[in-house]
């Protein structure tokens, strides 16, 4: 019979997840020895958070739930930002805390930390491992963790039950569900149907959910056949391909956007989550049709009609039988680029942020996949890099957490070998999870990580600028990025231009080395560029 870490890891295995990722503690050795004994890959991480951003960041790109370790306690505790990024992004993560054995737990107070109390308002569901009833509880926690809307779930694993014979498996059935895509009839599209019908000039908002039905094809459907303007999320850049010409730009709930969305005369919401949008009343008094995979509980977006069921088929068939548009999008979307740029390009005494951006992308191949940190730079990033497929722009919207960028760069490398990953990074971001570039290195996951180096930490700066406040408590610098990134043995270049820029770029090209490229930029214009994009 099997043991219970056995068990564990081939439930990971048969879930699609060859491996796991954190920090261990004396307790997980035996969950350890059980991969390397099953040809489960263990990746050592230097931080928690890290471990489980990566973790949940392969959950997002694959739909397998990713697995994180820790150890108890402190481990536990510094697991918390990542499992929170699972959370409030909207990704599939299985997050495993280490646990003294209940007699110990209850008698001892050194490192007793319940980590069920502090995991609860974070996750979508939290238990403790028992080799009694290990089967059925992974099998829930993988498809709690995989249904919509994704998430997270923690486990305690104490280390009484590690070593022990697990209980036979219940009755036979999938660890993944296997749910087949209904098509709706034209009957039941007919509310849906009606509303598109009237709308002369439609405007369709993406969100999360075209990612998790993969419904990127048919949403470029139905966005052709009503002629509508797309603007999208962060996280669902490329679920149209922007280069497209009804590509607008990036919904950021900033008043740049009210124009485009006030010519509307309807909205349809794809997949939106709200977790996507500002902590704010819902800005539009349009008309709102949403369309979505799972129904819209908190009650943000007014949605009126709410369409609920499987968005591929959803779409592909409002896509067949929607009456052709007026064909105003491509136009409206041209000038709202037009108008972005403007509000964006704004004159430089060095390397810009936004020509860095730019730059980047016209060096890098198309099917380059970018992860972007939170930050002022974040902004630019999100509007002037382009994503040409879903999933191809990675960053964290609902948490927005700093430290993002490389940990999510690990992820995209597992995800795609192949293909190139950029990580955009500002220095403070950067500084939060500087040591994986250890792991990128020793782990062999080369990535190129792009650092805004403003020497500050520019988004807090800004706003105390737009506040009136003297600048205070955010200056950075005085790093010496050659020698950093050396020392974790990886490549390291400053440049000040954007020919340097290129350069530096083009040489990653054609190599399989970590490269650490820290890019002197202009901060002068942010504050500009901040009020421009968003609302303070």
């Amino acid at each position: 019979m099997a043991s219970t870490v056995e068990v564990m890891v081939d439930a990971f295995k048969g879930a699609g997840t060859p491996f796991i990722v954190g920090h261990p503690g004396g307790e997980s050795v035996e969950l350890m020895d059980a991969a390397r004994r099953h040809d489960v890959r263990f990746i050592l991480v230097k931080q928690e958070s890290a471990a489980a951003m990566l973790a949940a960041t392969w959950g997002e790109l694959t739909g397998s739930p990713g697995v994180s370790l820790s150890t108890r306690a402190p481990g536990a505790a510094n697991m918390v930002n990542g499992v929170a990024y699972a959370w409030l992004d909207r990704a599939p993560l299985i997050a495993i805390t280490d646990q003294y054995p209940a007699s110990t737990y209850e008698t001892g107070l050194r490192q007793r930390v319940n980590a069920l109390q502090i995991y609860s308002a974070i996750t979508k569901w939290n238990g403790t491992i028992r080799a009694s009833a290990v089967h059925q509880q992974l099998r829930r926690a993988i498809r709690v963790a995989t249904a919509l809307p994704p998430g997270p779930v923690q486990l305690d694993l104490p280390s009484s039950e590690t070593g022990q014979e697990a209980a036979e498996p219940p009755a036979s059935g999938s660890l993944v569900p296997d749910l087949p895509a209904l098509r709706p009839d034209r009957d039941s599209l007919r509310p849906p149907l009606t509303a598109l019908d009237r709308a002369r000039r439609p405007i369709i908002l993406a969100g999360l959910g075209v990612l998790w039905d993969k419904a990127s094809p048919q949403l470029v459907a139905l966005a052709e056949r009503l002629g509508a303007p797309v603007l999208t999320t962060p996280k669902a850049k490329g679920v149209l391909p922007e280069d497209h010409p009804l590509r607008a730009g990036v919904l950021l709930g900033g008043l740049i956007e009210r124009e485009i969305i006030g010519q509307a005369d309807l909205i349809v919401a794809v997949g939106l989550d709200s977790v996507e949008l500002q902590p704010k009343p819902w800005p539009y008094a349009t008309s709102v049709l949403g369309l979505a995979g799972s129904p819209n509980l908190d009650a943000i977006v007014p949605s009126a009609p709410e369409i609920v069921g499987r968005l591929g088929p959803l779409l592909s068939g409002l896509a067949e039988w929607a009456s052709e548009g007026s064909g105003w999008g491509e136009a409206a979307a041209r000038v709202f680029r037009s108008k972005l740029a403007a509000a964006l390009d704004l004159p430089s005494a060095g390397l810009s942020p936004q020509r860095l951006v730019e730059v980047a992308r016209a060096v890098l191949p198309r099917e380059t996949i970018a992860t972007c940190d939170s930050g002022a730079s974040r902004l630019l990033v999100v509007q002037k890099w382009q994503s040409y497929e879903p999933r191809g722009f990675l960053t964290s919207n609902g948490l927005a957490t700093m430290g993002y960028a490389i940990p999510a760069g690990l992820a995209a490398r597992l995800a795609h070998p192949d293909r190139p990953i950029v990580c955009f990074t500002g220095d403070g971001g950067l500084l939060m999870a500087i040591a994986e570039i250890q792991t990128s290195v020793r782990e062999e996951l080369p990535i190129t990580i792009v650092v805004f180096d403003d020497q500050e930490i520019g988004l807090i700066r800004v706003k105390q600028e737009i506040k009136g406040l003297p600048k205070y408590g955010v200056g950075l610098g005085g790093i010496d990025w050659e020698k950093l990134a050396g020392g974790f043995g990886a490549e390291g270049v400053v440049v000040e231009s954007e020919n340097a820029l290129a350069d530096a770029l083009q040489a990653t090209l054609g190599t399989r080395r970590t490269t650490l490229i820290a890019a002197r930029t202009d901060k002068s214009s942010y504050v500009a560029q901040f009020n421009a994009l968003r609302e303070l």
